[in-house]
């Protein structure tokens, strides 16, 4: 058999996407119903799940959740829906977060902005992988997290909120992926660069600095996702950060804000 057209198993395995509703998060929302794998569509926004799930390749596999992720609340209510709506989760991608602008630099970012930021960003995606990773150790279930950080992880970016958020993410996806490994639950990193999609307003100019010679599109990282998430591809990988950047991260371009 061709591991590379069975690399999931539809009758055992359902999925959870968060930011499902635009960019790299619809992308493989989208890429996971066409695997054939039940998968809740989860997003702040009801318009941008209606037209991802419509834009689906199998839009009969795809549960829609709106709600905000930035609450406890929130954050339990997607939890039981996807609980009632497909049963046990065995793939779980976070990709929500809230829009950046360049303007909330370190002496104009607020409070609210930041607190945000981290909300959906670093405390969803604990306290979503933790409730979850509960249920499959409880029913002796592997499992397949998958977050999506950044390369800012590591590179300040002149929006500290931003870039803090995600580097907490990718020590939690390290913390995470050694404390449950015992119990077959994998949880890995995908680590964008430049990706016209989302909340990046892509500057065409940005393409100058990218040794493949053109920005992202969320469909390049699809296939990379679906390539980890499968215990069949990537049953021994853990606590990895997969970089898809096309080498934007081999330079280095960001300079200091203008503070005037």
């Amino acid at each position: 058999m061709n591991l590379f057209n069975s690399a999931f198993d539809p009758a055992r395995e359902a999925a959870l996407v968060t930011g499902a509703g635009n960019g790299i998060g619809r992308a493989i929302a989208q890429a996971l119903v066409g695997e054939g794998v039940r998968t809740v569509f989860a997003d702040l926004h009801e318009d941008r799940v209606s037209a991802a799930i419509k834009a689906a390749p199998r839009p009969e596999l795809a549960v829609p959740w709106v709600g905000d992720l930035a609450s406890r609340d929130g954050c339990d209510a997607l939890l039981a829906h996807a609980q009632s709506s497909i049963g046990q989760v065995t793939h779980f991608v976070h990709s929500a977060s809230p829009p950046r602008r360049e303007a909330d630099h370190a002496m104009a970012v607020g409070d609210h902005t930041w607190r945000q930021m981290h909300a959906v960003n670093l405390d969803a995606g604990f306290h979503l992988s933790r409730e979850l990773a509960r249920s499959l150790i409880a029913a002796k279930t592997p499992g397949s997290f998958l977050l999506l950080t950044s390369l800012h992880s590591g590179t300040p970016r002149n929006l500290p909120h931003y870039s803090t958020a995600k580097a907490g993410m990718a020590m939690l996806v390290k913390e995470l992926a050694k404390s449950w490994g015992r119990y077959g639950i994998r949880v890995n990193a995908l680590v964008p660069g430049a990706i016209a999609a989302g909340g990046f307003v892509a500057d065409p100019a940005l393409a100058r600095h990218i040794p493949l010679g053109r920005l992202g599109q969320a469909d390049d990282l699809a296939p990379m996702a679906l390539a980890v998430l499968s215990h069949k591809l990537s049953g021994y990988v853990t606590g990895a950060s997969i970089v898809i950047d096309g080498g934007l991260s081999l330079t280095n371009w960001f300079a200091p804000p203008e503070l005037e």
